[in-house]
């Protein structure tokens, strides 16, 4: 197991709704607490592109195809982020990975598995 694991990926219509989660099992609460964590999504044939980041103080960044539909958050008892996904749309379909970034953004963890999304009727 990884230090970052996804869940919550599924099939959904065209303007549905999906809540993916990111838990980190093997970090200690002082090591996750400062990171700046990001979702990250692949679609087949594409490179893997950047959708949202949430930093320690929960100030978010998302790329522009889905701002206002996707929220991410972070509750950093639990060690988790998570990304609200709502309206969605069919190119949104990838595989969806979290990560944390270091201060050049670059991914600092190997990526895990992801979870999948399909948005398809």
């Amino acid at each position: 197991q990884g230090q970052l694991v996804e869940s919550g990926g599924g099939l959904v219509q065209p303007g549905g709704s999906l809540k993916l989660s990111c838990k980190a099992p093997r970090m200690i609460t002082s090591t996750f607490n400062p990171l700046l964590m990001a979702w990250y999504r692949q679609a087949p044939g594409k490179e893997r592109e950047f959708v949202a980041s949430i930093s320690s103080g929960k100030a978010t960044n998302y790329v522009d195809s889905v701002k206002g539909r996707f929220t991410i958050s972070r509750d950093n008892s639990r060690k988790m982020v998570s990304l609200q996904m709502s309206s969605l749309r069919p190119e949104d379909t990838a595989i969806y990975y979290c990560n944390a970034l270091s201060p050049a953004n670059e991914p600092k963890y190997p990526w895990g598995q992801g979870t999948q999304v399909i948005v398809s009727s």
